[in-house]
């Protein structure tokens, strides 16, 4: 390396050399393996359905990409199209699409709560929501994980102290890391007390819970603003915003990330719509991986584990960093895609495996892969 360049990037090298030291360090691999590690949790991604529909697009015309923003010429029927089914489907005034999950939330909480507002943070949403309330104009307040009482004192603790604008309460639907659910009903009983909006990530959820796939907040009206991940269970890619027709215009006016940002690909909106309707004709899909997760979740507790969730993400909680990397490569080595989950992205001292259900695999897999797990960690209970 050039010695001039090496100087400018010591303290990035020095950086990666502490994560190092802490078992942290991370690198990109290939994708090998039975999977245990997607979000693919429907087994979208490679469905016939979703490559006919692609294809039908390109041969009918649909460009491949928008070519601007949406407010330019980025605006496409497909994007419209899209929108529109999004909000029959889900129930709600309008839909609103983005390019992914991640720009979604930081920018629902860079446009929406505004100077003077309060955000309330459960403790464990994900990296993007941290940021968006880091980002965003509203003071903000993290509370500890599905405790809805103790968002409830933050509320009345922000007002007591004279805090008389907008609340905005932030929570998962699904926890992505600990496979664990919402008291969604009591977060939206307070937020109706305190005329709060609840914004809900139902990332991990949508396709996988409630009616045809609509989501864990599928039952609940009122407070709502839910953003639904197309990465995951719709197995293709970007966001949908579902709130009022107000909200959506305005953050058609003034969410940046929205404004100054090459609208998605049509084919996306084309891929996410025909998503959205096998969930509709296909809810066999929905229900072959209930079964699985139930399979499953009984195969642990006949082998005397612990089931660690009642959902498609099975947290298995090693707690040091290089142990849960050790065993995570052991048994990638016996041919299984399980991946180590360490700090920061999970706290410190629970180091995990993520194991990720979904109909990519079978119960066949299921009984192979916990049986090297139990050879691998010495049948040791959690």
């Amino acid at each position: 390396m050039n010695t001039i360049i090496a100087g400018k990037v010591t303290s990035y090298a020095a950086g990666l050399d502490a994560l190092k030291r802490e078992n942290r360090l991370q690198s990109l691999r290939p994708r090998t393996g039975i999977d245990f590690s997607s979000n693919d949790y429907l087994a979208l991604a490679s469905a016939p359905r979703m490559k006919k529909a692609i294809v039908t697009a390109l041969e009918a015309g649909t460009s491949i990409r928008a070519g601007g923003s949406r407010l330019l010429r980025g605006n496409c029927e497909e994007h419209e199209c899209l929108e529109a089914a999004a909000a029959r489907f889900f129930g709600a005034q309008t839909a609103l699409f983005f390019g992914g999950g991640y720009v979604a939330k930081v920018a629902v909480l860079t446009t929406l709560p505004q100077r003077d507002d309060l955000l309330v943070l459960d403790s464990l949403v994900h990296a993007s929501i941290h940021e968006g309330a880091r980002a965003g104009r509203a003071a903000f307040r993290i509370t500890a994980h599905n405790r809805p009482q103790f968002i409830e004192s933050a509320i009345c603790d922000w007002r007591a102290a004279g805090g008389a604008r907008q609340v905005w309460i932030v929570v998962e639907s699904l926890y992505s890391m600990d496979g664990d659910f919402a008291p969604l009903e009591d977060l939206l009983a307070i937020a109706d007390r305190h005329d709060a909006f609840l914004v809900v990530d139902e990332a991990h959820a949508t396709g996988v819970y409630g009616e045809q796939g609509r989501g864990l907040t599928g039952p609940f009206e009122g407070h709502l603003l839910v953003i639904h991940t197309c990465g995951k269970a719709l197995g293709a890619a970007g966001a949908l915003v579902t709130a009022s027709g107000v909200l959506r215009d305005f953050m058609i006016n003034r969410c940046r990330p929205f404004i100054f940002a090459t609208a998605p690909s049509p084919l996306m909106a084309v891929a996410v719509r025909e998503a959205l309707l096998i969930l509709q004709e296909e809810p066999e899909r929905q229900q072959r991986l209930a079964k699985l997760v139930a399979f499953t979740h009984q195969e642990m507790v006949a082998r005397g584990e612990r089931s660690p969730s009642n959902s498609q993400i099975l947290p298995y909680i090693v707690g040091e960093n290089a142990r849960a990397m050790r065993l995570a490569s052991a048994l990638q080595a016996r041919g299984f895609d399980i991946r180590g989950i360490r700090p920061t992205t999970v706290p410190t001292g629970t180091a995990r495996l993520r194991i990720s259900l979904t109909l990519n695999v079978g119960e066949d897999e299921v009984r192979a892969m916990l049986d090297a797990l139990a050879e691998e960690t010495g049948g040791e209970s959690r």
